[in-house]
């Protein structure tokens, strides 16, 4: 098998149960595919939210979500408030829906999920919505990490792919930029500001009862990578340190698996050794029951 098949295999495994089975698989292999075994043994163990939208990516539910994306992202560019409002409204109720069945899908395999990993498959599932290249990437069946879409920045994938070869759609060009749902109303706002006062289409959205607070969406940008990027490098500390002890556990297991080896050749040895020794005790015995004959025999020769 390709190293990209046992992946998306493995990365349906529940959580608890990963490390034992790809120690299996990573023995299996070691046997006709050592590059393999290699390959198989630095697998990462999935978070919770990836091992999640692994799942429904095996199912085949997360093309309607991705297949949504093109329409949000044109509806953001056209600024057409009517438009990104109907779309948003579809938009929470696929993520909804979707959200709810990895639940189930996880509840199913034995691992109930908590509210706050079903936010992070939720934000996973709306940065694939944002960003060609996420969305392929959560298609794809390998996701090890949560992705997340941050300003008008394309949604971070270094890291986030078992084996980012198989997917190329990940890294490739598109003509269609990402944009971020959570920028709509951005868009809104400068549709509203370049029509003349006083006129205001139907189909826009009431105003606000309140206004907003100003804000400053280069700091608030700024401030989120900056927050992204910290969280990332202590989740990339985490995952080396566990990552670490899962190898140092595997090759425990197979120093254990050598003495274990080792312990039954000596014990073959003292059960050989043992027979050897009565055998040799049996003839010897024999040997001078044989001496005692013949020295009767003699014996009785002489009278």
């Amino acid at each position: 098998m390709e190293f990209e098949d046992v992946a998306r295999e493995l990365l349906l495994v529940a959580p608890g149960d990963f490390v034992a089975e790809r120690t299996a698989r990573q023995r299996a292999a070691r046997k006709d595919d050592r590059d393999l075994a290699t390959a198989i043994g630095k697998l990462r163990k999935p978070a919770p939210a990836a091992w999640v939208i692994d799942l429904l990516a095996h199912e085949g539910a997360l093309d309607e979500a991705v297949d949504l994306g093109p329409a949000l992202r044109k509806a953001q560019q056209d600024a057409d408030p009517g438009e990104i409002r109907k779309l948003r409204q579809q938009r929470s109720g696929v993520v909804d829906a979707l959200a709810q069945a990895g639940a189930d899908l996880a509840s199913d395999a034995g691992h109930p999920v908590t509210p706050a990993v079903l936010d992070q498959v939720r934000a996973t599932i709306e940065a694939a919505m944002a960003d060609p290249h996420a969305g392929a990437a959560v298609r794809s069946g390998l996701l090890v990490t949560p992705l997340e879409s941050v300003g008008f920045d394309e949604v971070d994938l270094d890291g986030a792919l078992a084996d980012p070869d198989a997917v190329p759609d990940a890294w490739s060009g598109s003509d269609a930029p990402p944009i971020p749902i959570s920028e709509a109303r951005g868009a809104r706002k400068a549709s509203r500001a370049s029509r003349p006062t006083g006129t205001r289409p139907q189909d826009e959205p009431e105003p606000e009862a309140e206004p907003e607070p100003k804000r400053d969406p280069a700091a608030d940008r700024k401030a989120a990578r900056q927050a992204e990027t910290t969280a990332r490098a202590e989740s990339r500390d985490a995952d080396a340190a566990l990552d670490a002890a899962e190898t140092a556990l595997e090759q425990a297991e197979d120093h254990r698996a050598d003495l274990q080896r080792q312990l039954e050749q000596a014990e073959a040895d003292v059960e050989r050794a043992e027979r050897a020794r009565d055998d040799a005790e049996a003839a010897s015995n024999e040997a001078r029951e044989l001496l005692a004959a013949a020295q009767k025999h003699r014996r009785s020769l002489g009278r």
